[in-house]
């Protein structure tokens, strides 16, 4: 009888969801729900539409001077989102 070491389920799920292809789908849906938290309810308000598409987050706003304020913040946003779901899922952020 071969014995084998016991494993995190945590680490096996991942090791499933890769293999099947859907790491990062999962990781993409956890960053748009990530950003009212990480942006804050403030920011959330003028926000209507997220998606990621080629590893890029995109935000759309309905305030310019909102949108001209997080061009600026841009690469802290993104270090911050992929902070938060603990994965480098996007390499920028774009707002519309």
């Amino acid at each position: 009888m071969i014995k084998n070491k016991p494993k995190q389920i945590g680490d096996l799920l991942m090791q499933f969801l890769r293999s099947e292809g859907l790491e990062t789908p999962l990781l993409e849906h956890r960053i748009v729900n990530a950003w009212p938290t990480v942006m804050g309810e403030g920011v959330s308000r003028y926000t209507t539409d997220l998606y990621v598409k080629n590893s890029v987050l995109w935000v759309k706003l309905k305030s310019p001077a909102l949108k001209q304020n997080l061009m600026m913040m841009h690469s802290e946003i993104t270090r911050r989102l992929n902070a938060h779901v603990q994965s480098q899922v996007i390499s920028d952020v774009h707002f519309l």
